[in-house]
């Protein structure tokens, strides 16, 4: 036996039966030679971990739309905790830890630049719509390495695609990743409200406090075990009714007092607008895209998901250098 096979075996001896097996996944859609140290799910783990999409994500806005301060949270330091999330749970439910590390790193590999406001952006100028969880997909099997795309594993790809509330992911390294997703951005996006001044503890309904925790990480603490308590032994991912009611009335705070903020709405109404205005200049002057991007058109994809695939790559700053340089004026430099 070579190390990868090795580790295949082991996974058998000591994963719970529930567990997706490396040895028994899927497949890719194109068939490839097995590496003789990495699992399929390590492999993929390392292709998302390498690609140009996730190096991207550190500059795309979570809640805050591009933050000055040091310690607001990013798309890419979301998707980390949304990792370290999931392979808690997952190592105390003898899950396969991979898989969930792979299907965690890639779950936003899709999300537009200005968070959410973007993606309300291109879903609405769009002509085939957009979403995030379905631009992630179309990353990994397309966009990257010039049209290739990663060749994951259908086990990460059904957990990317089924990350969101409504999915239904079929592993239950999928389901954990789903739990993680909510878990992070609720825990996360408070501390960071609480930073900015937007919330306080005292916003918080004292019933909820008792029950779940008075700090976010006291919180966060009692989801992580609930799903431990609740999953152990299990075919699928769940938590206690008590908990999930008070996870979806954290959420109802959070939109509430947050994501819809006044304050904050303003700057995404302005975001909204400024891709709208980009996805008309790039569906007339399709030329101005990136190379690759125009290769993807003379390959035959329609110019305007091309256009779409191009602007829901950008980060923050670079879709707001683009407009500058396309709308604003420059002032007369005499040399």
């Amino acid at each position: 036996m070579n190390i990868r096979e090795n580790m295949e075996q082991r996974e058998l001896e000591l994963l719970s039966p529930y567990a997706a097996h490396s040895g028994h996944s899927r497949g890719r859609e194109r068939i490839e030679e097995e590496c003789d140290v990495r699992t399929v799910y390590q492999r993929d783990r390392d292709r998302i971990l390498h690609c140009k999409a996730f190096r991207r994500m550190k500059d795309k806005t979570q809640v805050f739309l591009a933050p000055q301060g040091d310690h607001y949270r990013n798309r890419l330091t979301h998707t980390l905790e949304v990792s370290q999330i999931a392979r808690t749970i997952a190592k105390a439910l003898r899950l396969n830890e991979d898989l969930v590390e792979a299907i965690a790193l890639g779950h936003d590999l899709g999300h537009t630049p200005f968070g959410h406001a973007g993606e309300r952006a291109l879903d609405e100028i769009h002509p085939g719509g957009f979403t995030h969880y379905q631009q992630s997909i179309r990353v990994v099997q397309i966009l990257e390495k010039s049209g290739e795309g990663l060749n994951l594993t259908w086990e990460v790809r059904d957990g990317i695609l089924n990350h969101r509330i409504s999915g239904s992911p079929t592993t239950l390294e999928g389901q954990v990743v789903r739990f993680s997703d909510k878990l992070a951005y609720i825990h996360h996006d408070m501390d960071d409200a609480q930073r900015a001044g937007v919330i306080t503890e005292d916003d918080i309904p004292v019933t909820l406090r008792m029950l779940l925790g008075y700090t976010t990480r006291e919180r966060l603490n009692t989801f992580v075990h609930d799903i431990i308590e609740n999953s152990l032994e299990k075919d699928h991912i769940e938590m206690s009714s008590e908990i999930y009611e008070a996870l979806m009335d954290l959420r109802g705070i959070m939109f509430q007092n947050v994501y819809t903020h006044p304050g904050a709405k303003e700057e995404e109404l302005k975001a909204i607008k400024m891709l709208k205005k980009l996805y008309v200049y790039y569906t007339e002057n399709p030329e101005e895209m990136s190379e690759e991007y125009r290769l993807l058109m003379k390959r035959g994809e329609s110019k305007a998901q091309v256009v779409c695939d191009y602007l829901s790559g950008m980060t923050d700053q670079y879709s707001m250098a683009k407009f500058r340089k396309i709308f604003i004026p420059k002032s007369w430099e005499v040399y």
